[in-house]
C-alpha cells in the first residue's frame, strides 16, 4: 500500500492514555508521524516511539511562533503537506480513503482542507449537537498561523488559540477525524477552565478579539457576535442541532458548553471590575 505524502504531527503533553491509539491509526498510512512533546511527565514519548513515531522535544520561549507554527517551520519540512492531530484524535477509515482520492492525482491545488470533527462526550459519539470543523490539513508552503497579539493572555500558553490557520484557498472534506478522549471528564472541564481565561481576556482587549474573529471558522465568526452566549449555545446545540437525539450525552454536552460560555462572561466581568 502506497503511503500518503503527508507528515502527521501530533502536539502532546501527558497523553499516555490516548497516544497509542492515535499513532497506531496513522503510522502505516503516511510518510511520517512526529510527536512534538512539551515535556510530558508520563509515558507519552516512550509509547509513541515504541510504535514507530519520531519524537521531538518542544520548549516554548514565550514568543511567537507558538507550537503549531513552530511545527510548520521545523518538523519534517521536506514534506510539504502536514496533518495536525491532537493526542486523542484518529482519522476515520473513511477519511483515510478520502485522502487517498485527494492525493491520487498529485498535490492538491488548494492550500488547505477543513475536516469535520466526530466528537465523543461522556463516552458517546455525538451525532447531532456538535458541528466543529477544523483546518488541520495544510500545505506549509502556503499556510501560516497568524500572530494576533495574545502572548500576554492566560489560558493558552504555547498553543494557538481557537482560530484557524490562514490559507489562500481551502476546501472541505466530508469524512471526519474522531475526537475521543479516554481521560476522565474532569480533564475536559480543566481544559475549558483554562480556555475560558483566554476568552475572558479577549473581552478586555477588543482589537485582539476582532483580529481573532476574522480568522475563525464561519460558524465561529457568527457565534463570536451573538448576545446571551450561554443561552444561545445551549439552544443551538440541544434544540437547533437536535442534540436531544444524542440522549443524556447530548444534554450533558449542551449544558457543559453553556457553562463554558457562562464562565467566560463571569470572568470577563470580574476582570473589568479588577
Amino acid at each position: 500500500m502506497n503511503k500518503l505524502p503527508l507528515v502527521v504531527v501530533i502536539p502532546t503533553k501527558n497523553e499516555a492514555e490516548n497516544i497509542a491509539r492515535t499513532v497506531s491509526s496513522v503510522i502505516d498510512h503516511v510518510e511520517a508521524v512526529v510527536v512534538v512533546d512539551s515535556h510530558s511527565t508520563d509515558d507519552t514519548c516512550k509509547i509513541a516511539a515504541r510504535l514507530g513515531a519520531q519524537v521531538v522535544d518542544y520548549t516554548w520561549d514565550g514568543r511567537y511562533p507558538k507550537k503549531k507554527q513552530w511545527c510548520l517551520d521545523r518538523v519534517r519540512t521536506e514534506i510539504p503537506w502536514l496533518l495536525f492531530l491532537d493526542g486523542d484524535e484518529t482519522p476515520s477509515p473513511e477519511l483515510l480513503a478520502e485522502l487517498r482520492t485527494v492525493f491520487a492525482a498529485g498535490p492538491p491545488s488548494v492550500a488547505a482542507f477543513d475536516i469535520p470533527l466526530g466528537y465523543w462526550f461522556a463516552g458517546r459519539r455525538l451525532r447531532h449537537g456538535h458541528t466543529i470543523v477544523k483546518r488541520v490539513l495544510l500545505d506549509r508552503t502556503r499556510c501560516h498561523f497568524p500572530e494576533l497579539g495574545d502572548l500576554d493572555a492566560p489560558g493558552m500558553g504555547e498553543q494557538e488559540g481557537h482560530y484557524q490557520p490562514v490559507a489562500p484557498s481551502a476546501a472541505r472534506l466530508r469524512a471526519p477525524i474522531e475526537h475521543e478522549d479516554l481521560d476522565p471528564v474532569r480533564t475536559w472541564f480543566d481544559r475549558h477552565n483554562r480556555y475560558s481565561d483566554w476568552e475572558a481576556w479577549l473581552e478586555l482587549n477588543p482589537s485582539v478579539k476582532e483580529a481573532i474573529r476574522k480568522v475563525k471558522s464561519r460558524q465561529g465568526q457568527l457565534f463570536h457576535q451573538a448576545p446571551f452566549k450561554p443561552l444561545v449555545s445551549f439552544a443551538y446545540a440541544y434544540v437547533y442541532r437536535r442534540g436531544f437525539l444524542d440522549g443524556r450525552a447530548g444534554l450533558d454536552y449542551a449544558l457543559a458548553m453553556s457553562f463554558y460560555r457562562w464562565q467566560i462572561g463571569l470572568k470577563a466581568r470580574e476582570n473589568q471590575r479588577g
